[in-house]
């Protein structure tokens, strides 16, 4: 049955993505974002665009909507260390305009989009659900009080919510790809250096306890994040704030990620040894049990090659302006 959805930061990574996966299982989409990170050409086709702060999203929402899904929020986790309050104001601030929002339009389904920053150093990995959440800067700890304060809106006020904690987002789908500025994600930095638009790419740590020294991550294809929130939307249950986290609950190291590229581009990528950043975990490896048992979510896209095949096919389009 078609629905319709409002998704916040749809002009965003995952956001463009989600947005269109809804667009292709035949719901009606309006996408608000006031393209401070987000990108207008990221707005899918047949998705009715608003351009709008969350703050002011009682403008637009009415009865009429099924649900929410909220990307809306700013992911720099350096810029929250020096301007903390800007994360507070829009990821905490915004959210609790959007919830109030939802409240008084009827509006009662919500897929919000963490991530796994509200865990912070991780006591064991894989890292579940229950493990202890100690961010590490003001961007996962906004995250978490968001995550907080969705839980009291559904005991109190019955919504039906959905929190997903992604882990490292990648790839590509179609014409929708990562374009951060300023980029901080190792897979688009090292397809930089493969274009020829970086000298080369700084491996930070090599003496880590991992198999080659360099830390470990988990890597998850966008679309298969992407089918997670439709299936999330549909499982949500009222008065229930559900966390799962997204992952495919292996690791890849920064050597292997450069090795990969090399592969699939067939260019050099010169690496520069820099020290280790304060706060980087050694391994950081999402246990998705939860998304497989109650969303039945199982990620197909986990190859890294392929991960890594999406996003160069994605960075070429976008070099040549296509």
């Amino acid at each position: 049955m078609s629905k319709k959805y409002l998704v916040t930061g749809g002009a965003g990574y995952v956001g463009s993505v989600v947005a269109a996966h809804l667009l292709e299982a035949g719901h009606a989409v309006t996408v608000l974002d006031d393209l401070s990170t987000g990108f207008r050409e990221g707005v899918p086709s047949g998705a009715q665009f608003v351009e709008g702060r969350v703050q002011d999203a009682a403008r637009w929402l009415d009865p009429s909507y099924d649900g929410v899904l909220h990307f809306a929020a700013f992911s720099q986790v350096g810029e929250s260390v020096v301007d903390p309050e800007k994360y507070w104001v829009n990821n905490v601030g915004g959210t609790m305009s959007l919830l109030g929002a939802m409240r008084d339009a009827g509006v009662r389904r919500l897929v919000f989009s963490s991530t796994a920053a509200t865990y912070g150093e991780p006591v064991d990995t894989p890292i579940t659900e229950t493990d202890p959440t100690s961010p590490t800067n003001p961007y996962g700890a906004s995250k978490l009080a968001v995550d907080h304060m969705i839980t009291g809106e559904a005991a109190a006020h019955g919504l039906a919510a959905v929190s997903l904690r992604y882990f490292n987002v990648a790839g590509a789908y179609g014409s929708y790809g990562e374009r951060h500025d300023p980029e901080s994600h190792l897979i688009p930095l090292v397809l930089q250096v493969a274009l020829g638009k970086r000298v080369s790419i700084s491996v930070y740590g090599e003496d880590y306890p991992t198999p080659d020294g360099t830390c470990v991550r988990d890597y998850i294809h966008v679309a298969d994040l992407a089918e997670a929130h439709l299936l999330a939307m549909d499982k949500a249950r009222p008065g229930e704030h559900l966390i799962c986290n997204l992952g495919n609950g292996n690791g890849f190291s920064v050597r292997e990620v450069i090795e990969t590229v090399r592969k699939v581009t067939g260019h050099p990528v010169p690496e520069a040894a820099a020290p280790r950043r304060p706060g980087d975990p050694a391994v950081l490896v999402a246990s998705a049990a939860t998304a497989r048992e109650r969303l039945g979510w199982t990620p197909s896209r986990s190859d890294l090659a392929g991960i890594v095949a999406d996003a160069w096919a994605f960075a070429r389009r976008a070099e040549a302006g296509l």
